[in-house]
């Protein structure tokens, strides 16, 4: 008799035993894709106080890049945080420096009055701007369907929002392992005349 109760209690703990090593830790490799890319997410700092009248146009263009990449945040710095982003209104054409900014780095996008006085979109300019910081290039002629088509896209052209290969390229760009390994970037300007 005392072998039929110790039998169930044997498999019992088996099956149990079982149970509890199937359940995942709970650590980053077990995370899911969201949980990860905000466990890897760069932050970079921006400073408009220098942006004039393009300041919304600048809060808008870095709300465009937050809300379609996970792995960088562009933040308003508040006095005191080093900035890694200079956005400086002038009166020529649009330019920025041409990324990726890491943090340490630095870049700087100068909002061109010219183009906005030849009818351009001012929300378009600044993600496009922003979009060179985080490293994408000129895809110049490109139609409005791509951000980074600038001044190609038409002075009718208001889409600020990057398509799948600009979005793609930021967030390889931003990766966990391509930051990490990665220097502060500070590189040449690129200039958005047409």
């Amino acid at each position: 008799m005392p072998f039929r109760i110790l039998a169930p209690a044997l498999i019992g703990a088996g099956t149990l035993a079982l149970s509890v090593a199937a359940i995942p830790a709970a650590d980053a490799s077990a995370a899911t894709a969201p949980q990860r890319a905000a466990l890897a997410t760069t932050t970079l700092y921006y400073d408009d106080s220098q942006a004039a009248e393009f300041k919304s146009a600048v809060v808008a263009g870095a709300q465009v890049w937050n809300s379609n990449v996970h792995n960088v945040r562009l933040v308003e710095a508040t006095p005191g945080t080093t900035a890694q982003i200079r956005v400086i209104a002038f009166d020529g054409w649009p330019q920025s420096t041409l990324g990726p900014v890491r943090p340490g780095g630095r870049g700087t996008v100068y909002f061109g009055r010219e183009a906005v006085d030849e009818g351009y979109n001012t929300t378009r300019i600044a993600a496009h701007e922003l979009g060179h910081i985080l490293g994408l290039p000129d895809a110049k002629p490109g139609p409005c369907s791509s951000l980074m088509s600038g001044s190609t896209g038409g002075v009718s052209c208001t889409n600020a929002t990057p398509n799948a290969s600009e979005r793609a390229a930021v967030e390889t760009n931003y990766g966990g392992s391509a930051v990490t390994a990665a220097q502060p970037f500070a590189g040449g300007p690129v200039t958005d005349a047409p």
